[in-house]
C-alpha cells in the first residue's frame, strides 16, 4: 500500500477520490461562466482554479468527518447521539450512509470521462485494496486507541472489517458498475438517461434482492462461542446461544452474524458490539453498564456492525450516491439539480418508514432496508441544502471550515477520528498515565463548567475546530493526502 502526498497548485483530492473526481463549475465570480453551466471536462490541470469545484461536496464531506468525531468522542457523555442499541437511528447512524453517499457522488464525477476501461478498473482495484488494507491497519486492533498505552495484534484475532473496509466495498462495486454497466449513449432526455443507466439500477435491485433473501431466508441454528467465565476471572466458557429461527432479526439469531461467524470466525468479528447496551445487555442502557441480572448468554457474544452481509446492502447507498451524482453532470440548470434531487431523496424517506410500518424495522447494524432507506434520503436532503447554500447562493464563508477538512478527509479520519494524536499525546504523561495533555485538557473544562457532560462536549468541540484549521493549513499549503 502506497500512500503518498500531492503538494500543488489549487488541486485537492478528498477521501476516496480521483484526480478528476469534480471538476464542476460551482460559485463563480461575475467574470467567469455561468455556475449553471456543467458539462463534463477533462481533468483538472494543476492549475486550476478552485471555484471550478463542487465546494458543497468538500462541505459534505467535511461535514461527515466533524460528525465523527462529535458521536465518537462526546457519544459515552451523551448516549442519546451514541450508535442505537439496536433497533432506531441516532445521530451516530448517519455517519457511515453519508460516507457511502459522498462516495457514490465522487465516483459519478472521476468517471464521467474514460480513456480505457481496463486502466480505470485497474486503478478502481488498485485503490480498493489501498483502502481495505488502510482499514485493517487502523482498525483491525493493531492500535487499541485513547487510554491504552498498547499497540499490537494477535493476527489470530484481528478484525477484518471495519468502516473504511466497507467503504472499500461500496466504492469497489460503484465503481465497477460506472465503469461496465453503463451504456455510452448520449444524454439529451429522461428516456435518453434512463437507457443509460437502468442496467446499473438493475445490478443495484440485484444486490439488493440478494440481501432480502438471505437475511430472511437463511436457516440460523444454535451455536456456541467462548467468553470469559464469571465464575471464575481469567478464565474462559463456553456459551451456548439457541436459536433454530428463519428470518429473525434480533440481535443473537440474525443471517448477517451467521454469515460473518461462518466466513470470518468469531475470533475475527468485533467484540464490543452496540447491543451490549441494550436494555437485557446493561443497567445503564442506552451506555455501556454491568450485566443485569438474568442477561440472555449472548450478551457477550462479538458481533461485526461492517458484516459481509450488511455491506451488501450498504452498497446500496453508494448506488444512490451515484444517481445523485449522474444528475448533477447530465442537468445543467442548478434549480432543476435540486428538483431532480429532491424528487429521488424524498420518496426514499417516506419509503424507509413505510417498510418500518409494514415490518421492517430501523437497524444500522444489520443496514436493513428501512435504514438504508432513510439514511440515503437524509444523505441527498443535507447535499441538497448544502448545494443551494454554497454552489447556487454563494454563502461558502460559514462552511469554510467544513470544506477544508472535506479536502483532506482521509487524514483528518485517520488521525483525529481513529484516535491516532490522541493516543500518541497520552504516551507523554507526568508521573502518571492519567496525567496527560488530552485528559488534562478535557478534564479542565469539565472542572470549569462544573459538568462531565458539558465539559466534553466543549472539548470535542474544540477538537474539531483544531482539525478545521489543521486541514486549512495543509491546504494553504497546497498538500493534499490521498490513496
Amino acid at each position: 500500500m502506497s500512500t503518498h502526498i500531492d503538494l500543488v497548485e489549487e488541486q485537492r483530492t478528498p477521501l476516496l477520490n480521483d484526480d478528476d473526481d469534480d471538476d464542476i463549475v460551482s460559485c463563480l465570480s461575475s467574470n467567469g461562466p455561468d455556475a449553471s453551466t456543467l458539462s463534463p471536462s477533462p481533468s483538472p490541470s494543476p492549475t486550476t482554479d478552485p471555484s471550478q469545484r463542487l465546494s458543497s461536496l468538500d462541505v459534505f464531506r467535511g461535514l461527515t468527518v466533524a460528525l465523527m468525531i462529535l458521536v465518537d468522542d462526546a457519544g459515552g457523555a451523551f448516549p442519546s447521539i451514541n450508535h442505537s442499541p439496536w433497533f432506531g437511528v441516532t445521530l451516530a447512524d448517519f455517519v457511515m450512509p453519508f460516507f457511502l453517499f459522498g462516495v457514490g457522488v465522487s465516483v459519478s464525477l472521476a468517471f464521467k470521462k474514460m480513456s480505457s476501461k481496463r486502466m480505470a478498473t485497474k486503478k478502481v482495484i488498485l485503490r480498493t485494496l489501498k483502502l481495505f488494507l488502510l482499514g485493517l491497519f487502523l482498525q483491525g486492533g493493531y492500535f487499541h486507541g485513547r487510554n491504552h498505552l498498547t499497540y499490537g495484534v494477535d493476527v489470530g484475532k484481528i478484525r477484518w472489517l471495519g468502516v473504511l473496509q466497507r467503504i472499500s466495498i461500496g466504492y469497489l462495486l460503484a465503481a465497477m458498475s460506472e465503469i461496465w454497466l453503463v451504456n455510452n449513449n448520449m444524454v439529451d432526455s429522461p428516456a435518453t438517461f434512463v437507457r443509460k443507466y437502468y442496467i446499473q439500477w438493475m445490478f443495484a435491485i440485484l444486490l439488493c434482492s440478494a440481501y432480502m433473501c438471505l437475511l430472511y431466508g437463511l436457516y440460523v441454528p444454535n451455536w456456541d462461542y467462548e467468553a470469559l467465565s464469571m465464575n471464575f476471572p481469567g478464565a474462559s466458557e463456553s456459551q451456548i446461544v439457541h436459536c433454530e429461527v428463519r428470518g429473525s432479526l434480533e440481535p443473537p439469531c440474525n443471517a448477517v452474524g451467521l454469515i460473518d461467524r461462518i466466513i470470518l470466525g468469531e475470533h475475527h468479528l468485533y467484540q464490543r458490539p452496540v447491543y451490549r447496551r441494550t436494555k437485557e445487555c446493561s443497567v445503564n442502557s442506552p451506555d455501556y453498564g454491568p450485566l443485569p441480572p438474568n442477561a440472555p448468554g449472548w450478551c457477550l457474544a462479538p458481533f461485526d456492525p461492517e458484516g459481509i452481509l450488511s455491506s451488501l446492502m450498504a452498497a446500496i447507498t453508494c448506488f444512490v450516491g451515484l444517481h445523485f451524482g449522474h444528475i448533477l453532470v447530465h442537468f445543467k440548470g442548478q434549480m432543476q439539480r435540486a428538483f431532480l434531487w429532491s424528487m429521488l431523496l424524498f420518496p426514499l424517506l417516506i419509503a424507509g418508514y413505510v417498510f418500518e410500518l409494514l415490518g421492517i424495522p430501523i437497524c444500522k447494524p444489520l443496514y436493513t432496508l428501512s435504514y438504508m432507506c432513510i439514511t440515503a434520503g437524509a444523505s441527498g436532503l443535507f447535499l441538497t441544502i448544502i448545494y443551494f447554500v454554497v454552489d447556487v447562493k454563494c454563502f461558502r464563508k460559514p462552511t469554510r471550515l467544513l470544506e477544508w477538512m472535506g479536502m483532506n478527509a482521509l487524514i483528518i479520519y485517520a488521525v483525529a477520528a481513529c484516535d491516532l494524536l490522541s493516543a500518541a499525546l497520552q504516551g507523554f504523561y507526568w508521573r502518571s498515565p492519567e496525567n496527560n495533555l488530552v485528559d488534562g485538557t478535557e478534564m479542565l473544562f469539565q472542572a470549569m463548567l462544573h459538568s462531565r457532560k458539558w465539559g466534553t462536549l466543549v472539548f470535542v468541540l474544540l477538537e474539531i475546530l483544531f482539525w478545521g484549521l489543521v486541514a486549512g493549513f495543509l491546504h494553504m499549503k497546497g498538500i493534499y493526502i490521498k490513496l
